[in-house]
């Protein structure tokens, strides 16, 4: 405004001039309103192609494999997962498209600019100067969005390679599991096959174990093992032996407020055992069916005896032993409220009633003990299921 009232005083006053002045005083106006506008537009994209960069850190390399790595979730073509809050999901391309569309429009109004600016004669020097301003704003723009561009690119490179990193890392991950797993196994095949135990933490109806051999028909039976456990009220159902007719063959069971029972045939004895302590216990059942005669052994020690048990009947063969459930049904109809809950090992069993120093030499780890003859603890002779879970033990270590 300077210069044009200084030219004003140097060539006289004339109508022409004022209103050249007014035009002139206008399009200032304008100009700076459209400046202002650029700075605004300028502010807009530059927060567009941040975003723009931010989603596009977590698109998917094209060389990457559509499997992805080992474990991980395939991603659905054409969504990307947004972290950044309420930040636009506008895709890269579109929005690199619409800042090309602004560049455009911004030159459009240049061109308007400069056509309207010629026809006002003395005006022009301002109206080159404000283009040339404008221009030099929207060169500075396109290099900064070629430069994010070129940052994007190489993000995409450095992903790239970050993504390659990682499935480096995953398969050196994969190969030291499978050599663990070899030492496991190696672990497991130089150890003796008796020296583990069962371990059911919960009470359900699905977690149990099952003795792949069934029982021949037997008039007599010793069965022992160890257990340990602390649940109340009741340890469950240790073992169960159901025949075709009858769920009832076998069991020990200790339900409710109940103390530990056996049953033969549906026939009930009561057991003198208090194990339910969370210490390792040893208890033995010795039957024979002339006149249904029973002995109960706790840590190597007779607890009780008695007669009539399901007396002159034999105990069925082609059943099924399950370890850890009560069966309602041949194999199956386990109830949650009676099923075992601890820990389990060296179930054995023998078709005769074993003497009382037998009793005494398995559960004191003697070097003389003997191994069930028709029910052996190894882990070949178990199946596992639902849960249920192998670990090592050795008995004798929990007594001396």
């Amino acid at each position: 405004m300077d210069m044009c009232t200084s030219s004003m005083q140097n060539s006289g006053p004339t109508e022409d001039l004022k209103t050249t002045v007014l035009q002139l005083r206008e399009t200032v106006i304008q100009q700076k309103e459209t400046i202002m506008n650029q700075k605004d537009t300028i502010r807009d994209l530059t927060g567009k192609l941040a975003r723009c960069e931010g989603q596009t850190i977590l698109e998917i390399p094209p060389s990457e494999p559509k499997g992805g790595a080992p474990g991980s979730r395939k991603k659905e073509t054409g969504t990307t997962k947004n972290t950044m809050g309420d930040l636009s999901r506008t895709p890269t391309a579109e929005t690199l498209t619409q800042l090309g569309q602004t560049l455009q429009s911004l030159k459009t109004r240049l061109e308007n600019l400069e056509v309207r600016q010629y026809s006002r004669g003395n005006a022009s020097a301002q109206a080159t100067s404000l283009k040339d301003l404008l221009q030099t704003k929207i060169d500075d723009l396109e290099k900064q969005v070629l430069s994010r561009v070129n940052n994007l690119e190489e993000g995409k490179v450095n992903l790239k390679n970050e993504t390659e990193l990682r499935g480096k890392i995953e398969s050196a991950l994969t190969s030291l599991q499978q050599r663990i797993t070899d030492l496991e196994k190696g672990q497991k095949e130089s150890r003796p096959a008796d020296k583990f135990q069962l371990t059911f933490p919960l009470r359900t109806n699905y977690m149990y174990a099952k003795v792949k051999k069934s029982l021949p028909e037997m008039y007599a039976f010793t069965v022992c093992m160890w257990l340990k456990s602390n649940a109340s009220p009741g340890v469950g159902t240790p073992f169960s032996y159901a025949v075709p007719g009858q769920a009832n063959e076998l069991v020990l069971i200790e339900w409710g407020n109940n103390p530990m029972e056996i049953l033969i045939n549906d026939k009930v004895a009561k057991l003198p055992f208090v194990i339910n302590d969370g210490k390792w216990h040893h208890i033995c059942i010795a039957w024979t069916t002339r006149d249904g005669v029973w002995e109960a052994y706790q840590d190597g020690v007779l607890r009780g005896n008695g007669e009539n048990l399901a007396p002159y009947h034999p105990i069925k063969h082609q059943g099924v032993l399950v370890i850890g459930q009560e069966q309602d049904t041949l194999g199956g109809g386990f109830d949650a409220t009676q099923a075992f809950v601890g820990e389990l090992a060296h179930f054995n069993m023998w078709d005769r009633k074993l003497t009382v120093g037998e009793v005494y030499n398995l559960a004191t780890c003697s070097n003389k003990a003997l191994t069930g003859n028709v029910i052996s603890w190894a882990e070949t002779n178990v199946e596992i299921f639902g849960g249920a879970t192998k670990w090592t033990f050795d008995a004798c270590r929990q007594i001396n």
